[in-house]
């Protein structure tokens, strides 16, 4: 199966995040299905100061470290992306 990289699993992610400090659009060459969208806020403000966190198609992701969240964040991609390959 062949899947252009239409962004069919959107990671969203607040500039001021602990977790927007790593390269994430690097996702997007490991899985081309999705697309990373930096925001200025996601109006989370009190997970965004506690929390490393990201949104996967509108679920929040997050751990006590930014390494911790971006696995869990690479999990919740995978998941969403073997929605779309049924």
């Amino acid at each position: 199966m062949i899947v252009v990289a239409l962004g069919l699993v959107v990671v969203e992610v607040c500039e001021r995040n602990a977790i927007a400090s790593l390269p994430l659009e690097d996702l997007e060459a490991e899985y081309p299905e999705i697309a990373v969208l930096r925001t200025n806020c996601l109006t989370m403000c009190h997970l965004c100061g506690a929390l490393p966190y990201a949104m996967v198609n509108s679920k929040r992701v997050f751990a006590k470290t930014e390494v911790q969240c971006l696995s869990l964040m690479k999990k919740a991609v995978e998941e969403e992306i073997k929605v779309w390959q049924c």
